[in-house]
């Protein structure tokens, strides 16, 4: 994978981290989803991949619920967000469990995460975070369970 700061996708070979998981196609079509959603305005498709009693914390701000999240980002994406994009580099998924146990439906996704405001090519060098995302499946689907952020170093 690229460590060019500027690079706004990355393709995961069979050599990759990646390939290691077996959900890893759901798992990419997830931040897909909300990567999308993001880029839409959707706060409603946005909160949509996220559990009904999920977390978000970053620095200054927590989001508890599904509902929590859904009016917060809807408010960012018809102010200061609007227009924006969210850009996600996935750098590796892990499993909580063994293969068969219930940890097997759990995984942490760390990523190399920006924003690209509207009228920006690519976001400075400055804005770059790492992530954590704590992601199960339920009814056959990858939800957020929580996500925090950090600057990166």
């Amino acid at each position: 994978m690229s460590d060019d700061p500027h690079a706004k996708t990355e393709t995961a070979t069979a050599d990759d981290v990646l390939a290691s998981h077996p959900d890893e196609p759901e798992l990419l079509a997830a931040f897909e989803a909300t990567m999308a959603a993001w880029a839409g305005g959707d706060a409603s498709a946005f909160a949509d991949g996220y559990a009904e009693d999920a977390t978000v914390v970053l620095p200054g701000v927590h989001l508890s619920g599904r509902a929590d999240i859904r009016a917060r980002m809807g408010d960012a994406f018809a102010g200061p967000l609007k227009h924006s994009q969210r850009i996600h580099q996935v750098r590796g998924i892990r499993s909580l469990g063994p293969a068969g146990s219930p940890g097997d439906h759990a995984v942490i996704v760390l990523t190399r995460s920006a924003t690209v405001f509207a009228g920006e090519a690519e976001p400075p060098a400055d804005r770059w975070e790492l992530a954590t995302w704590t992601l199960s499946r339920r009814d056959d689907r990858w939800l957020v369970e929580a996500y925090h952020s950090s600057p990166a170093a």
